[in-house]
């Protein structure tokens, strides 16, 4: 897969989730193009391995472990940043959790566990990459929701759409908020992709026929499509966006 030239050496950049899929994908190409980038993961030894990985390939890679929801380990991901770094210039809100389950079912602690890790984790690690941006006087955020939170509900995953459409108009709201000091923030809202997360879904042939005849282009996504926007998003190339929320779906949401 070809890309433009980008140059993102001495940028630092911190993605959430990044043990495994979107998130590991957009760790590798930020660092293909020369960024230092810091892996999170909820499990310790995922993002060990993710790092590990990246490592191997000769990038600048660090494992960023902790719970992003939990305030006092997302505050450790970011001193940590702060001793090794002094800056942080790019951060992908990617770590996400999609609970199935009938609203009539749904526990209210898997309510709960979506809106802490996809929303409420977004909301404090933006809130201290922020801080930390408009010292610098620039910064970009890039939040990773879904087409279920912005123009697709998905059956029987309330919880995850909720969260998702919490994250869309959080985007925009700190668009605004943040435009003064030179930080950018938009979205992605991307359609099926071939993750972990979609694994057990894309076993069932009904189902990816089901998805094939309502996606234009036939086919599901890979995380390094959605890494790519990510990357121009992040570079100079989109210095005048902010506050959008982009389709990765394959024509799936014509709007």
């Amino acid at each position: 897969m070809s890309y433009p030239l980008y140059d993102f050496s001495e940028t630092v950049v911190l993605i959430t989730g990044a043990g495994q899929g979107i998130g590991f994908a957009t760790a590798r190409e930020f660092a293909r193009f020369g960024a230092t980038v810091y892996l999170n993961d909820i499990l310790s030894e995922r993002a060990s391995r993710a790092t590990g990985e990246l490592i191997k390939q000769g990038y600048d890679a660090f494992a960023a472990p902790g719970d992003i929801a939990d305030p006092e380990q997302a505050d450790w991901i970011f001193h940590h940043i702060d001793e090794h770094h002094g800056r942080i210039d790019v951060l992908v809100n990617n770590a996400g959790v999609e609970p199935v389950s009938s609203i009539f079912d749904h526990s209210l602690e898997d309510w709960q566990r979506a809106l802490n890790t996809n929303l409420t984790g977004a909301f404090l690690c933006t809130q201290k990459a922020a801080l930390r941006m408009r010292e610098q006087g620039k910064g970009v955020i890039i939040n990773i929701a879904s087409i279920a939170g912005k123009s697709q509900p998905l059956y029987l995953r309330s919880a995850y759409a909720a969260s998702k459409a919490g994250l869309v108009g959080f985007t925009k709201e700190a668009a605004r908020e943040f435009a003064p000091y030179g930080i950018r923030v938009n979205a992605i809202a991307p359609g099926v992709i071939v993750t972990p997360m979609t694994e057990h879904l894309r076993d069932d042939p009904q189902q990816m026929a089901r998805w094939r005849a309502e996606i234009p282009l036939g086919r599901l996504g890979q995380p390094q499509e959605v890494a790519a926007l990510c990357l121009w998003l992040a570079s100079d190339a989109a210095s005048y966006v902010t506050g959008v929320a982009w389709h990765v779906d394959g024509g799936k949401n014509m709007a």
